[in-house]
């Protein structure tokens, strides 16, 4: 019998794993070639994926909700009209949840290290029970004993302890009752990293769980939400770039008269001729584009003591969804458009955002990214860096504020259109003379735009 391996592909050069939501197709299910089998959703985005073979699906390697790893065989299909159906293997999550997760990824925790061999943890507790790699890695390194783990109620499958459960135990355990065999603990939680910090980013339960907060207990009347999906990862996101980056932001006021003049006289032009309307937010990436070339010390990323520095310009744009929730999409090579270029993958991937539409490849690869804080009519905002990049931008709002104007007849008091550009940036490997400069070099090119410009 003709079996084909259905595998979970790589979908962007830093998604390590997926999240199975749904199948579309059911055990003894015909599949055609390229036909949807599965829906996924990584720590980017959710997505279809299509079939490789067709036939007839036989197995499914991974229930709903389960975490696959990229590579990780997910389905077998038969070839051959004489397949014998299987039925779901009921531990195949346990490999998925003890692999490792590569720490490249921007928006996981630092990955636990796992321990196959484990001492004073067995396998299999004295009631039968089974604990996966995982969570006897976590066990030992937070000082659990076999004894707490028997008593803890576990949520899997056959009563099975999931990640979820110890850490749950461990953040509601008294640290005084919890027998720690590792006793190195950080000094300070701003400069310090956790040693073996479980990675659980496809559902949002990476640095937030592990960096206590306060304990909030809702009064009579209050309405209770719980965070959706992406909400967890961007918090988790956030969480994560604050403690590994030591954040640092300087301000510059550019004037951008120049620029609003020049598009509020070509803006019709541009709609009737290329069919989209041309926006500030392309200029702008312009000159960063041209700030980044003359400063390629900001287009790095770090990885431990070393610094990666970036061949290709890719500026992501962080985009509200619908929804509440932000995400971003990255103009690829954007130092290879002129403007008009620009203005189009701005608007398209704007566009592919707010309509869902967008591809795991849309939002890889950033190497720089702008969030544009003016179209929320703020003035000016101290953005987080978008990790592993280095420095981020906040564009605020363009408006009309009295500015004394220089001319060799003397000074006067005029209307100008200006604006604050901020910027944050990782001080392990940009100071403040790199980051200060840059900004204000992005400033230059936009106060030195030429109103006399031809599209």
């Amino acid at each position: 019998m003709a079996q084909i391996e259905i595998r979970l592909p790589k979908m962007g050069e830093s998604v390590t794993e997926a999240t199975i939501t749904n199948w579309l197709k059911n055990i003894g299910d015909t599949v055609e070639l390229d036909e949807p089998l599965v829906e996924v959703a990584t720590d980017k985005v959710d997505n279809e994926l299509p079939s490789e073979a067709g036939g007839i699906l036989i197995k499914q390697f991974f229930e709903k909700d389960q975490v696959a790893q990229v590579g990780d065989v997910i389905a077998l299909i038969s070839t051959d009209g004489n397949a014998s159906i299987a039925e779901p293997e009921k531990d195949s999550n346990i490999a998925a949840e003890a692999a490792v997760s590569d720490n490249n990824n921007s928006i996981q925790a630092i990955p636990a290290v796992i321990n196959e061999s484990s001492d004073s943890i067995d396998r299999n507790g004295p009631s039968g029970k089974f604990y996966s790699p995982l969570v006897r890695n976590i066990a030992e390194k937070e000082g659990v004993s076999m004894s707490q783990l028997e008593s803890i109620n576990g949520t899997g499958q056959s009563g099975r302890v999931t990640k979820k459960d110890i850490l749950e135990f461990i953040q509601n355990k008294p640290v005084s009752s919890i027998e720690s065999t590792n006793k190195t603990e950080a000094k300070d939680t701003l400069t310090s990293v956790p040693v073996a910090i479980p990675s659980d980013a496809s559902q949002g339960n990476g640095f937030m769980s592990h960096i206590k907060g306060p304990v909030v207990i809702a009064n009579p009347g209050d309405e209770i939400i719980e965070m959706d999906r992406m909400r967890k990862l961007i918090a988790d996101h956030m969480v994560m770039s604050v403690h590994v980056a030591p954040h640092v932001t300087s301000y510059v006021e550019a004037d951008v008269t120049n620029i609003v003049n020049w598009r509020n006289k070509v803006k019709g032009e541009f709609t009737k001729r290329e069919g989209e309307n041309i926006t500030f937010t392309p200029i702008i990436i312009e000159a960063i584009v041209k700030a980044i070339k003359d400063f390629p010390m900001i287009n790095v990323s770090v990885s431990g003591t070393t610094i990666i520095k970036r061949k290709d310009i890719n500026i992501g744009m962080a985009t509200a969804l619908p929804s509440g929730n932000l995400i971003v999409p990255v103009i690829k090579n954007a130092d290879r458009m002129n403007l008009i270029g620009l203005t189009k993958s701005v608007n398209q991937l704007a566009n592919n955002a707010r309509n869902n539409k967008l591809k795991p490849e849309d939002i890889q690869g950033g190497t720089f990214t702008v969030t544009n804080v003016g179209s929320f009519g703020n003035v000016m905002g101290t953005p987080i860096i978008n990790q592993p990049q280095v420095a981020i931008m906040a564009l605020g709002a363009i408006r009309k504020v009295p500015a004394v104007i220089e001319t060799p007849n003397g000074d006067f008091i005029g209307i100008r259109q200006k604006m604050y550009l901020s910027h944050s940036y990782d001080h392990r490997v940009v100071d403040g003379s790199l980051g200060g400069q840059f900004v204000r070099r992005v400033a230059d090119y936009l106060e030195q735009f030429d109103p006399n410009r031809e599209l």
